[in-house]
């Protein structure tokens, strides 16, 4: 999206003051912590006062943020459609800010398996919300009931595997590069060795 100049340093001023609000902190504190005055920094924010690139990095240092974050202007990808992963019954979304994370929608209907050597270890971290239902999550060799509207997050590296209980469960999760690699894998794998199983007709 392209913004004229005046529109970018409204937005600009908007986002300062926006930031500053959000850390709880008054005018006097954010000139404190970037060495301008109190008056300077009214004057930024209420658009008396020209923007300069030098003061915009004290802001942006001052304000836990950068300098690209402070002038970003990027807002036409806003909504996102998800893909449909029918063969693993899954929806997924990219997360544009952190690409490599996927968030992952899922319905569970099957019980976590009973044999050790189903439950999967790959590098990452994983973590979930559970929508609607009870879901069960084995982790190394500890059980965890996980209840509508709680979440776990864990490292991936350790043996793990996740089904329902009572009935379906529906899960959002999210995965970072590694932990969606290695789940994808895990159910490739899992799909070829059901097909292996089966007899020829």
């Amino acid at each position: 999206m392209t913004q004229e100049p005046g529109e970018l340093e409204s937005l600009v001023r908007q986002r300062i003051r926006a930031l500053r609000l959000a850390q709880g902190w008054s005018l006097e504190e954010l000139a404190a912590r970037a060495r301008i005055s109190q008056s300077t920094l009214s004057r930024i924010e209420n658009g008396r006062r020209r923007l300069a690139l030098d003061q915009l990095v004290t802001l942006a240092r001052a304000l836990e943020t950068s300098l690209d974050q402070l002038v970003e202007t990027d807002t036409d990808d806003v909504v996102t459609n998800p893909m449909i992963d029918a063969a693993h019954g899954q929806l997924r979304w990219p997360v544009k800010a952190e690409p490599g994370v996927t968030v992952v929608r899922q319905r569970m209907t099957d019980p976590p398996p009973d044999n050790p050597s189903r439950m999967r270890a790959h590098p990452g971290r994983e973590w979930l919300v559970v929508l609607s239902g009870t879901a069960i999550l084995l982790l190394g060799d500890r059980r965890f009931r996980i209840e509508t509207n709680q979440a776990a997050e864990f490292p991936t590296m350790l043996p793990h595997a996740i089904g329902a209980e009572g009935g379906p469960c529906e899960l959002l999760g999210i995965f970072d590069r590694d932990a969606r690699r290695g789940h994808q894998r895990g159910k490739d794998a899992e799909q070829d060795t059901g097909k292996a199983d089966r007899p020829s007709p």
